[in-house]
């Protein structure tokens, strides 16, 4: 039986504890995308220390409860040799209800045959792989500096799409960020990705934190909203298939009313909702720096010196000391991921929720175009 997501109904209450955990398991990385935040932070000391072994991971791993959502993220995760081990590690300890892993898909038959390892072990959890895509053709492969990574990325989801057939736990997606120099396609990518057969979801993600290339930031609000606007349509106007798993259509309802809070948070430059970084949300970096989220400066502190125990730094005075800081509303950003327990774990949100879960169809059975659900 599939690990419910319902199973943590009570953090909307009791924001005790984390439920949403990020694991960027690898800085290394076969691209070199001008709008990649995390790489841009390779001068930085933590950059040069050592990956976690699998063997810190199972630590870190048994120091955490239940989680609702868990995404493994990098550079680029599948160039982890030991992917699969550590996927299985957080399964046992920690039975996710969603795994995600985000890919450029450089690697097709690597990506392929480590997501099926994945898959034959983790039957329980819901396990999505976002293939990137942010153009077509040759307009992809410029924007990411990458020559033949369309072709690449194309055949590692045809290679996946042969997947859902054997594993009815897999959701297979591809996912765009939104930069400045691809904020003028949306419309065609969209289009381009909502013809392809077996796929789940189509998600845009802003550009986001401090890129090599600060320009690739200088993105129209009223663009993101345009695409937003092409993605709600595939689901309002009945044209795409909602998620299969238990509470799909209530995701993309979410969905729905992240990407509205997104632009006013552009247009507006402030905080749309609490946040919940550190208390339902933290990030894990290769090298064991704790963050409540990846767009903060400071560290929790590193679990290395704090016995591979999580409870203990979120105990720290340092901890407690920037936890305070995010709750008292000091910062602001466009960060999917966050929005995700934003929205669904704020019960003040609730009646914006409903009416775009009640104006949803139904899933349509047959149906393979795509939907919108995770963020990167």
């Amino acid at each position: 039986m599939r690990y419910s997501p319902f199973r943590h109904l009570p953090s909307v209450i009791w924001k005790r504890r984390p439920i949403q955990f990020t694991f960027f398991v690898t800085r290394r990385c076969n691209a070199r995308c001008p709008f990649c935040f995390y790489l841009n932070g390779a001068d930085r000391a933590e950059a040069k220390s050592e990956e976690f072994s699998l063997e810190e991971v199972r630590r870190t791993a048994s120091s955490l409860g239940r989680l609702l959502w868990l995404a493994f993220s990098g550079g680029e995760p599948y160039l982890r040799k030991d992917l699969v081990e550590v996927s299985r590690a957080f399964y046992a300890a920690n039975r996710p209800a969603i795994m995600l892993y985000s890919t450029n898909g450089l690697l097709p038959e690597l990506i392929a045959e480590r997501t099926e390892q994945i898959l034959s072990h983790c039957r329980n959890s819901t396990v999505v792989v976002k293939v990137s895509l942010d153009g077509i053709g040759g307009e992809h492969d410029r924007l990411r500096a990458t020559p033949g990574g369309f072709e690449k990325a194309m055949r590692t989801y045809r290679l996946l799409s042969k997947l859902p057939e054997r594993y009815p736990n897999f959701e297979l997606g591809i996912n765009t960020v939104l930069f400045r120099d691809n904020q003028d396609q949306m419309d065609a990518l969209v289009g381009f990705v909502r013809g392809l057969p077996n796929l789940r979801t189509h998600t845009i993600s802003l550009v986001r934190g401090n890129p090599p290339d600060p320009r690739c930031k200088d993105v129209d609000p009223d663009k993101y909203r345009q695409a937003a606007a092409s993605l709600e349509e595939a689901l309002t106007a009945r044209t795409a298939t909602i998620y299969r798993f238990n509470g799909g259509r209530l995701k993309a309802a979410q969905d729905i009313l992240q990407r509205r809070m997104i632009y006013r948070t552009l247009v507006e430059q402030r905080r749309q909702t609490p946040c919940y970084a550190g208390r339902l949300n933290l990030v894990l970096t290769e090298s064991g720096e704790l963050f409540a989220c990846e767009m903060l400066p400071h560290s929790l502190g590193n679990l290395r010196e704090h016995g591979h125990d999580v409870r203990r730094v979120l105990g720290s005075t340092r901890a407690r000391h920037i936890l305070d800081s995010i709750h008292q509303g000091r910062c602001y950003c466009t960060h999917e991921c966050y929005f995700i327990t934003n929205i669904l774990f704020n019960p003040r949100l609730y009646p914006a929720l409903a009416r775009e879960y009640l104006r949803l169809a139904p899933a349509q059975p047959g149906r393979e175009t795509a939907s919108s659900f995770l963020p990167r």
